[in-house]
C-alpha cells in the first residue's frame, strides 16, 4: 500500500481516491495494470485510439474519474472540443478508424451481446485488422472492470483531477460520481 501511495505522490503530486480503492490488494491493481500495458505493447492501436476508446467507453458507462483523466488525455493527444465531443458521444469530427472504434466502445458498453458482424465489418472497413479488433474489445472490457470496481466502491473523481482538466473536458463529464 505505502509503495503505491508514493507512487502517486511522485507522479501525481497527491494520493488519488482510486488508489485508495486498491489499496487493499495492491498487488491485484499491479497485475492488472502490467495486463492491460501487456496487451497495448504489441498492439498496432494508437496512443491516440486507445484514448478515444477510453473515452468512449468511460462516457457511456457514466464514469466521471475515468472520463476526466481519459478525456484530459485525450485533449492533449488532439485537442479539448475533440475530446469534449467524444465524452458527448459524438464522432463525426473523429477519422474513421476513430469513430469505428469509439462506436465499437459504446456498443461493447452498452450491450455486448447484440454485437453483429455488421458491427466488426465497420472496424474491419475502417482499417482495423483482426487482432486489433480483439485488442480494442480486451482493451474496453479491462477498462469496464476497472470503472466497476473505482465506482462500486465510491471512488470519487480527485480534485486535483479535474482541475488539470480542459474546461470543455469539465463540461462534458455531466454524470458519474460529482468530484
Amino acid at each position: 500500500m505505502a509503495a503505491a501511495y508514493e507512487g502517486d505522490v511522485t507522479s501525481d503530486g497527491y494520493v488519488n481516491n482510486l488508489t485508495r480503492v486498491w489499496c487493499w490488494r495492491p498487488e491485484v491493481l499491479a497485475s492488472f495494470q502490467a495486463l492491460r500495458a501487456e496487451l497495448l505493447a504489441g498492439s498496432g492501436l494508437s496512443p491516440r485510439e486507445v484514448a478515444v476508446m477510453v473515452a468512449a467507453t468511460a462516457a457511456a458507462r457514466g464514469d466521471a474519474y475515468c472520463a476526466l483523466a481519459w478525456g484530459s488525455r485525450l485533449a492533449e493527444l488532439s485537442d479539448e472540443a475533440t475530446a469534449a465531443s467524444v465524452l458527448q458521444g459524438v464522432d463525426s469530427d473523429l477519422p474513421e478508424r476513430e469513430a469505428a472504434l469509439a462506436g465499437w466502445s459504446r456498443q461493447v458498453v452498452q450491450d455486448p451481446n447484440a454485437t453483429t458482424e455488421a458491427h466488426v465489418n465497420r472496424l474491419r472497413d475502417a482499417g482495423l485488422n483482426d487482432q486489433e479488433i480483439f485488442e480494442a474489445t480486451t482493451w474496453i472490457a479491462f477498462r469496464l472492470a476497472f470503472s466497476t470496481i473505482n465506482d462500486a466502491l465510491g471512488a470519487r473523481p480527485d480534485p486535483q483531477l479535474a482541475e488539470k482538466a480542459p474546461r470543455l473536458v469539465r463540461e462534458a463529464v455531466t454524470y458519474g460520481r460529482q468530484v
